[in-house]
């Protein structure tokens, strides 16, 4: 059983860390990223590296044995897949994975109604169940029951995927199967195809491949990679739904950047991210020190360290450079608000971190299009709004939500207003007002946050080593205004309360249902927000300044 994190390590969880003398010193998401930190902060110390378990593996252990005890003692059945893998290499894993002879079905039905789970038959043809577990702090653990897909145990393993997820564990004995060398590659850090035919059985795994090598930080090996170049045409059979699935669990995960770069590399980004190749080459006028491409990436890797520098947990010595080491002084204060921001439900593979770096790696995506020559220089206006469209298009074709594409759409819409306000207040010394605050909120809602920390990844991504640091200090002081309204002000500046509403309205002034309503509601919340009515007005003030309003409408 995974020992569970002490109280005080708890914000670690599901992290690598590195320790001196029982102190946390450093941590990353791979062993080897905990290690580097430490050594940049602790050169001459020899740190003792270990993951933090989160307190779900103490979770799924008990609910394992619970599913155990619900099993007939003399039904064959084993652990199989990630789940085997993780708890091999000490981490925790969300969910577990059972294999049977057969009768996968009726097994999890009966064992679902002993230990008070969710049944749900997935597949009948293929005689395979789930049970959805919800634990009493809201988190899911789904168990999953299929009947072997070949006659015997070891047949089915070699069938899968990968070597190391083709390894069964008896969980009454602890006795490991291991038909391909799975343990083997798990020791060496090694991603190894179970056949040649892996990847053209199933195109999808080479997304698979480039996730669990960033994830583990493992290598994929020379020949599985000859495979994934090999069968990279074939991701165009997939459906939309698993490329979906697979891409925002890539997002989602540790070193996004780093798997791109990998899908470029394999020749798999045309089929499944199409517009993203026209990026290749574009040239971009001073102060970018990019093309389009390159930028794009360098974007999604400085949104990676951004996002690292704000855990909760992270301390000032891990800051691997200055302009880490300002936001952590900056924006530090909020750490434990970002964490809220970007929890989701762990049963989905769309979470607020994987949709912002789809935003991330879409948000220049009409600047092909839009490039042109303007008063002499590049220029690339309206790239924003036609980058909105491109995006919500490729959204839809992977069947996100429609809450996914809303959020996207307003990340990538209004990626340009914090370059706006950073300008303004590094040359003008003028910061946002409550208005632009406002009106910056009204437009985004909670995409706001998400565009401070697009914008300050942007602005790395554009000058790299060249920028100014005052330029970053401005930067960093217009996402700390926006985040403190956010925040800790919001019935000040963002969102009042209601003094009046549409029936007050139509009763106090006889306007007639319809367009109208909204605009004037709209413009009594924005005076509330930005001092046109005082603090703590009421109805009365409310609907004189109503009036007000639209008798000067009426006169323009």
């Amino acid at each position: 059983m995974n020992q569970r994190p002490e109280p005080d390590l708890l914000s670690f969880a599901g992290r690598w860390v590195a320790r001196v003398r029982g102190k946390v010193i450093a941590q990353g998401s791979t062993r080897e990223e905990a290690l580097r930190a430490a050594k940049i902060s602790r050169p001459k110390e020899n740190p003792e590296v270990s993951f933090m378990a989160p307190p779900s593996a103490e979770k799924n252990e008990a609910l394992l044995q619970t599913i155990l005890a619900a099993v007939p003692a003399r039904q064959t059945i084993h652990l199989v897949g990630g789940a085997v893998r993780d708890r091999l290499l000490g981490r925790a894993s969300g969910d577990l994975d059972f294999a049977v002879p057969q009768g996968a079905l009726k097994l999890a039905r009966g064992v679902a109604n002993r230990t008070q789970g969710a049944f749900f038959p997935l597949d009948e043809e293929s005689d395979t169940g789930r049970i959805v577990y919800v634990h009493e702090d809201g988190t899911r653990t789904r168990a999953d029951f299929a009947a072997y897909r070949r006659p015997d145990l070891a047949s089915d393993l070699a069938a899968r995927d990968f070597s190391i997820n083709a390894i069964a564990l008896d969980p009454r004995t602890n006795e490991n199967l291991d038909p391909v060398g799975g343990l083997k590659d798990l020791r060496d850090k090694r991603i190894r195809a179970c056949s040649p035919q892996s990847l053209t059985d199933d195109p999808v795994r080479i997304l698979r491949a480039v996730r669990l090598a960033a994830s583990l930080g493992f290598n994929i090996q020379l020949e599985t990679r000859k495979l994934m170049k090999e069968a990279a045409p074939l991701l165009s059979r997939v459906s939309p739904e698993r490329l979906r699935d697979e891409l925002l669990k890539m997002l989602g995960g540790p070193r996004p950047a780093t798997s791109l770069r990998a899908l470029e590399l394999l020749g798999a980004l045309p089929y499944l991210l199409p517009e993203l190749p026209a990026l290749k080459s574009v040239g971009q006028p001073a102060p970018h020190v990019h093309d389009v491409w390159a930028h794009t990436l360098a974007v999604v890797g400085h949104l990676e360290g951004i996002l690292a520098a704000l855990e909760p947990g992270r301390t000032p010595g891990e800051d691997t450079d200055l302009f880490e080491g300002m936001i952590s002084l900056r924006l530090g204060r909020y750490r434990q608000h970002f964490a809220a921001h970007f929890s989701s439900d762990p049963a989905s593979e769309s979470t607020p971190r994987s949709l912002l770096f789809f935003a991330a790696l879409y948000h220049d995506i009409a600047k092909p299009q839009t490039r042109a020559l303007h008063e002499g220089r590049v220029r690339f206006l309206g790239h924003d709004e036609l980058g909105t469209r491109v995006t919500a298009e490729r959204a839809r074709a992977l069947r996100l939500s429609n809450d996914d594409i809303s959020r996207l759409k307003a990340i990538v819409a209004h990626h340009m207003r914090l370059h706006f306000f950073t300008n303004r207040l590094a040359v003008k010394n003028s910061p946002p007002s409550r208005r632009a605050i406002y009106r910056f909120f009204r437009d985004a809602h909670e995409a706001g946050v998400d565009l401070c920390l697009l914008g300050l990844a942007d602005l790395r991504g554009t000058y790299e080593q060249t920028l100014p640091q005052e330029l970053w200090t401005a930067c960093l002081d217009v996402c700390r205004i926006l985040l403190e309204n956010w925040w800790e002000k919001p019935q000040e500046t963002v969102s009042p309360p209601n003094l009046v509403n549409g029936h007050d309205l139509i009763a106090s002034l006889g306007l007639i249902p319809g367009p109208i309503v909204g605009k004037v509601l709209e413009a009594v919340q924005e005076a509330q927000a930005t001092g046109g009515l005082p603090p703590g007005a009421t109805r009365e003030e409310a609907l004189a300044f109503a009036q007000g309003w639209l008798a000067e409408a009426g006169r323009q």
